[in-house]
């Protein structure tokens, strides 16, 4: 199987010496214009602001940023990685060497690319026994291994629940076929919670029960939102005149527009919480907060008019910040 190179640095249209503040604002100014919610083109929204997604997951965190930018001087000519190492190819199924070590395996459908997935994915079965050979050794009935890899889920789906459709593929070498499975996203699913399919795992050996899939989420990135737990973190943009004088302004969330009451004064940093409108708390019903943190915004020009208005504003104010 032949990966294509993907090109993070490209989809976020930023330099491969980027700090990490200019690709949170590349992510950002991207998601905003491409979020399926906002975006003209509906079509392709999706898709592009999974690859947006895809792109900020590897740049956006250290670790990975560094895997990725590791991975070979060819990278520039944006060629085929896959099997056989061959012509400056990489190998990127990461097959386990025996029994003890487990195997690998290729999903389709959790939302991040064939690149991502090969490279980035922890696809490896573990636990159990392989069906490889074993019952030719024992005629014991053991579990199967379970399989293992990560799955990028959405606000909305968190907010109620989906079922994703999963193709799973043995990496080659391996026994076994193909097979595509329905599993169940539940409703209020956090960052880094599994999600247990039981029987989906390697079969089992000598008439054992087959092991379990696992599915590590990862929540797709917001252009609004920062996730914490249930709670939520929004960026409440204010014009200066706002802070000063006071103003009710709209406040997007999961549950519709808010309006809060911005009293006059506000500094960048206030917290207003808005209590249940974050994201589900699973089984109890409830929902988590939000919280919308103030940020001042100042203008970046000024009309010849609005000059003539700022500097007499800095003539007749008392106000000294420092």
């Amino acid at each position: 199987m032949a990966v294509k190179f993907r090109d993070y640095y490209e989809v976020l249209g930023v330099t491969r010496d980027a700090s990490q503040d200019e690709i949170r604002k590349a992510f950002r100014k991207l998601a905003r214009t491409h979020h399926p919610d906002v975006a003209k083109d509906k079509a392709n929204a999706e898709e592009k602001f999974k690859e947006i997604n895809e792109a900020y997951e590897v740049l956006g965190d250290e670790e990975k940023r560094k895997k990725y930018d590791q991975l070979g001087r060819n990278w520039q000519q944006g060629g085929d990685f896959g099997h056989g190492g061959g012509g400056g190819g990489y190998e990127f199924w990461q097959t386990g060497g025996g029994e003890e070590e487990g195997g690998s395996y290729h999903f389709e459908g959790t939302g991040f690319s064939d690149f991502f997935e090969n490279f980035f994915g922890s696809r490896r079965s573990h636990g159990g026994f392989t069906s490889r050979g074993a019952s030719a050794r024992s005629n014991t009935p053991r579990k199967g291994r379970d399989i293992e890899s990560e799955i990028l889920v959405s606000l909305d789906e968190v907010m109620n629940g989906s079922e994703r459709r999963l193709a799973i593929q043995p990496a080659q070498g391996s026994t076994g076929e193909k097979q595509s499975v329905t599993i169940r996203i539940p409703r209020g699913i956090t960052e880094g919670q599994m999600i247990r399919a039981a029987g989906l795992g390697e079969p089992g050996v000598a008439g054992g029960t087959p092991g379990d899939l696992f599915l590590r989420v990862h929540l797709e990135r917001h252009p609004d939102f920062r996730v914490d737990g249930h709670d939520l973190y929004y960026e409440l943009r204010l014009a200066p005149w706002e802070a000063v004088l006071g103003a009710t302004v709209p406040v997007r969330t999961p549950h519709g527009t808010m309006h809060i009451k911005v009293p006059a004064g506000a500094e960048s940093g206030t917290e207003f919480r808005l209590r249940g409108k974050g994201l589900p708390r699973g089984k109890d019903g409830g929902y988590g907060d939000l919280f919308a943190v103030a940020e001042i915004v100042t203008p970046t020009s000024a009309t010849e008019e609005e000059a003539l208005h700022w500097k007499a504003l800095s003539e007749t104010s008392k106000f000294n910040p420092r």
